[in-house]
């Protein structure tokens, strides 16, 4: 039987570490570059020798405390140095405005005295008539003097149940805003109702009124020659007492104020009384009129 031929061993060549190997084992001895290395080793160096962190952040931040305390007291003591300027300007500013109230208060008394001593000499100039009576007269209808004698007292108030609310009634159209009220309107027809009626002087809530003056609003109040007026209203007039009364009431005027009693509440009372006082009007200036003989200009 035939032998197979001897099998012949190649001789292998010995093996070299590979490249790459290499590269992977020097990254993994050396992971940090040596300029890195040296700036750790440096740094470790120096922090070795200086203070710890903490220390220093807590040196920090007393150093900004301390420089916060001394702004703080710095300020203050700015204040308590500008206290002094600042107290004397407002005293100052205080005396000033006592002076200046003062000198108002002065003023205003100079002006009462004014004003009473032009109605004195108004009152004299009206009597020094020869006759008298038709001074008399017109110091009476023109307010200029005190005047007593029979008439009628009359009252008017608001409703009840006046409040500040309405709801489309034509009496809100006056600005008042509630039709319970009394407004200007309903005490100028009563004024010029007991004028018609025969009064020789009215005054309301002692207010003595004249030829000139006006019964206005302002806002819900009532003025009297721009002196406001509160409820309930009292209106005196000097005349024939039962008379007046019994005029008043049957007048337009008298049934308009008896339709406001009726249909919105307000309330009303009338009376004769034997002896009513009424005030001068406090400043009455008289006109009068000259007749012109100069021909007029066309």
């Amino acid at each position: 039987m035939p032998q197979p031929p001897p099998v012949r061993s190649t001789p292998t060549r010995p093996s070299r570490p590979d490249a790459s190997m290499s590269l992977l084992t020097n990254v993994m001895d050396h992971s940090l570059d040596d300029g890195y290395a040296q700036a750790a080793a440096r740094k470790g160096s120096e922090g070795a020798a200086g203070m710890p962190r903490t220390v220093r952040a807590k040196l920090g931040l007393a150093a900004g405390l301390v420089l916060a305390a001394l702004v703080v007291t710095v300020g203050a003591a700015q204040a308590r140095i500008a206290a002094p300027t600042v107290a004397k300007e407002r005293q100052e500013l205080i005396d000033r405005i006592q002076r200046e109230t003062a000198a108002a208060d002065k003023l205003e008394g100079t002006v009462d005295r004014l004003r009473d001593d032009v109605s004195a000499r108004q009152r004299a100039a009206l009597r020094q008539d020869g006759s008298g009576d038709p001074a008399d007269l017109v110091g009476i209808l023109s307010g200029a003097v005190a005047v007593h004698g029979p008439g009628v007292k009359l009252v008017v108030d608001d409703a009840k149940e006046a409040t500040t609310g309405g709801d489309g009634n034509p009496r809100e159209t006056s600005g008042f805003s509630d039709t319970g009220r009394v407004r200007d309107r309903d005490m100028q027809r009563v004024v010029n109702g007991l004028w018609e009626s025969g009064a020789e002087a009215i005054a309301i809530n002692g207010q003595r009124l004249t030829a000139l003056s006006a019964i206005r609003a302002a806002g819900d109040a009532i003025l009297v020659d721009n002196r406001p007026l509160v409820p309930p209203y009292t209106v005196l007039a000097v005349g024939d007492g039962a008379r007046l009364s019994t005029r008043f009431q049957n007048s337009a005027d008298g049934l308009y104020l008896h339709a406001l009693q009726d249909n919105y509440g307000i309330r009303t009372g009338i009376s004769t009384e034997g002896d009513i006082r009424l005030p001068a009007a406090p400043s009455v200036i008289v006109r009068t009129a000259q007749p012109s003989t100069e021909k007029g200009t066309s």
